[in-house]
């Protein structure tokens, strides 16, 4: 299981087996989120396996599924309402981790800076350099 924390609030991963989900209650995570459509790729775990594996281990379940390589400002909103109520600290996943950290960074540019959050999405290890003008956009809707 390859977790990278983004701040004391949110990690993000790459697609967890059924068998990460008790180690990840282990570590404190409360709230599991799933940003991968099921059924995306084969050989991917059922979303209904993961979910019951995390309720069973209580945690709170979470599906936002979005299209990679097609974040919806809708998308951005969903993912926004969910991390301000969400019990923390999150753990989003998705194929590559990569699909969270830009919801993160999208709907964290509503109330902190551009450099702040290229900067925990790199120390994390994702380049997301290329969403500034995405970025600027949605620091004109404030949470």
């Amino acid at each position: 299981m390859d977790i990278r924390r983004i701040d004391e609030t949110i990690s993000v991963a790459p697609q967890l087996a059924v068998n990460d989900i008790a180690e990840a209650a282990k570590l404190g995570f409360k709230t599991l989120v799933a940003n991968r459509p099921d059924g995306e790729e084969a050989g991917q775990p059922a979303m209904a396996d993961i979910e019951a594996a995390a309720r069973e281990n209580g945690m709170e379940w979470v599906y936002l599924p979005v299209e990679s390589g097609n974040i919806l400002d809708d998308d951005v909103d969903r993912f926004d309402s969910m991390i301000r109520n969400a019990e923390k600290p999150v753990l989003a996943f998705c194929r590559s981790g990569t699909r969270c950290t830009v919801l993160w960074a999208l709907s964290s540019a509503r109330s902190s800076s551009a450099q702040d959050i290229v900067s925990k999405a790199r120390n994390a290890g994702y380049d997301i350099g290329g969403l500034a003008p995405r970025l600027a956009q949605q620091a004109t809707k404030q949470s």
